[in-house]
């Protein structure tokens, strides 16, 4: 009984690191995804100049955060926006984003002088979700026809994480 016991257990842990590994895929994939659409609504209706995909940044202390898309601007614009992609979209997935906006000056101190915006791309989030996203001052964007687009009301005012 007990070896049987070992044997399940044993069983269970590596199903658990496969069905990991697939939902890293899955990230990854919603991702690869949203980069072609979330650079056009950067760089066209934000000016960002520089967009990069999978940011990996750690603090002094060790602590490590993934960024899926860190896009800024210099000179004029000089505004940040940081992109959180979700494949269906949950309470913890706003709060990371939320998360990464308010570390973000101490995480990024050579870009700590810009305004800072936050942008949640999910491909399924329910209604209650998205007004969440937007009531918090992220944009919200979503999938239509395989391509990514903005969801914000015409009143909609984004929170600005400045640094002032």
């Amino acid at each position: 009984m007990a070896a049987s016991r070992k044997e399940v257990d044993k069983a269970i842990k590596e199903l658990s690191k496969q069905i990991g590994g697939i939902a890293n895929k899955f990230g990854s994939f919603t991702e690869g995804l949203a980069l072609p659409s979330m650079t056009k609504i950067l760089s066209e209706k934000f000016g960002m100049t520089t967009i990069n995909p999978s940011v990996r940044v750690r603090d002094k202390n060790g602590n490590e955060q993934e960024i899926d898309v860190l896009a800024y601007a210099n000179g004029e614009i000089n505004t940040a926006i940081i992109v959180e992609v979700k494949s269906h979209l949950r309470e913890e997935g706003i709060e990371q984003l939320l998360k990464q906006c308010r570390d973000f000056r101490v995480l990024f101190p050579a870009l700590a002088d810009k305004k800072l915006y936050g942008i949640l791309a999910a491909v399924d989030a329910s209604q209650q979700l998205q007004q969440k996203v937007l009531a918090q001052g992220l944009y919200f964007a979503k999938i239509h026809d395989e391509q990514f687009s903005l969801c914000v009301p015409k009143d909609f005012k984004p929170f600005c994480f400045s640094p002032r």
